[in-house]
């Protein structure tokens, strides 16, 4: 059982009230092309913790053997692993503003210039693998089975995710034991005070007891002080990562080949740069943010294509259905194929249009596919007219619509 694939309806019912009342106020929390590549990052995401899972089940599995006891899950025992949790995932967390390797697992999450509930989808690709692989493995050795650990991460991060609001502000006496909102808009904020502040995720007292508390008072400016300017969730992802490696086969020292990926934070290679660079932070008058044009249309056109992407994630992500481990392969690889064209398109990329109409057509083929392999769906059934339907109608708004809008927008002559 995927959990995920029973916490993502929540989040999405969540992300979609808060955008309304934003809407609604018009208080400009939101901008388009940054959620997209949001909810594009949150997309691809679930496809790794697939294999994150598999991985969990497997290596946990094995490592449960050497458990002194068996701890059972009753609703008490449920409960002081969150709270062995949170205070694990504290310590991982600041590791991951402390050591280059980490925050490459966890910069992609920080990448935005905006704070809604769509930031909170937008996670790293590599942070899940990281943390079960380097911390929660602790938590089977306690005696929590593998089960146990994996379902409990899934609701921390849940109880994680309502952080990511600006509607809410100070809560009083809450705010003494617990993280809200305004202490998780201070940790996104990239002013110099706010800088590596406010690591925890459900009880606040860590960062209190451990001195990295910083309340919120001057206005927070999100994002992070080297941002990656694009909306393609695979350069979003792999940015620092490339960062690391290029020092790494520049550095003219292989000691320093090496220890470049486990060094702290601003580390650079003898011979590569200027040493040590420190992290400058800066505030909302400072900040550029990033802007690009989308090609003309793409805005109705994506809104459509994000519910078509989302139903083919449930199918993928689901494991309630059939489907096999090669067959979610290369379901989640038509995603990845999804993701990076729409980044194109917000960015009028010159393949974009090719790649996103490759891609409808890719994704109808493999779901008619395994749907049909598993007496799910056929061809010439209703899925078939309803996929046929799907990819029909969007080649046809790609191929003409948007050349229609963008004629229309071209000055004349």
């Amino acid at each position: 059982m995927n959990v995920y694939a029973f916490i993502t309806p929540l989040v999405l019912i969540l992300l979609i009230a808060e955008l309304a009342v934003c809407l609604r106020r018009g208080n400009g929390y939101y901008n388009f092309q940054d959620t997209v590549a949001n909810l594009a990052t949150g997309i691809g995401n679930q496809c790794v913790n697939l294999a994150v899972a598999l991985f969990v089940y497997h290596f946990y599995g094995w490592l449960y053997q050497f458990a002194p006891w068996q701890v059972a899950p009753t609703w008490y025992n449920l409960f002081l692993l969150l709270i062995l949790q949170d205070f694990i995932f504290y310590w991982f967390h600041r590791t991951g503003h402390s050591i280059n390797i980490f925050w490459a697992a966890h910069m992609p999450h920080h990448s935005s210039e905006e704070l809604n509930l769509s930031v909170g989808i937008r996670a790293s690709f590599t942070q899940r693998l990281f943390q079960f692989l380097f911390f929660d493995w602790i938590l089977v050795l306690f005696g929590f089975s593998p089960e146990m650990v994996y379902s409990i991460a899934a609701v921390h991060l849940f109880l994680a995710y309502w952080h990511h609001t600006r509607l809410i502000h100070k809560l009083g006496w809450f705010e003494k034991w617990f993280v809200t909102p305004s202490h998780h808009r201070v940790h996104h904020g990239v002013n110099t005070q706010y800088l590596d502040k406010n690591f925890s995720e459900f009880l606040i007292i860590w960062d209190k007891w451990f001195g990295t508390f910083e309340e919120e008072r001057e206005p927070v400016c999100y994002g992070v002080t080297h941002p990656p300017r694009t909306w393609n969730p695979i350069a979003i992802n792999f940015q620092f990562w490339k960062q690391l490696w290029d020092d790494a086969v520049a550095a003219p020292y292989w000691w320093d080949k090496i220890r470049i990926w486990f060094m702290p934070l601003g580390w650079r290679p003898r011979g590569v740069g200027d040493g040590h660079i420190p992290r400058i932070g800066y505030t909302l008058e400072e900040q550029v943010k990033f802007q690009s044009q989308p090609i003309p249309g793409s805005g109705p056109y994506l809104n459509v294509q994000i519910i078509g992407g989302l139903t083919f994630m449930f199918f993928t992500i689901n494991q309630g259905f059939p489907f096999s481990w090669p067959e979610r392969l290369l379901m989640s690889a038509a995603i990845f194929v999804m993701i990076i064209a729409w980044g194109g398109l917000l960015q009028s990329k010159k393949w974009a249009k090719g790649l996103e109409s490759a891609r409808l057509l890719l994704m109808g083929a493999i779901l008619l596919w395994v749907l049909q392999r598993h007496g799910m769906g056929s061809w010439f059934g209703g899925a078939g007219i309803a996929v046929l339907l799907w990819c029909g109608l969007s080649l046809l708004w790609l191929r003409y619509k948007t050349l229609e809008l963008a004629q229309a927008a071209s000055p004349v002559e």
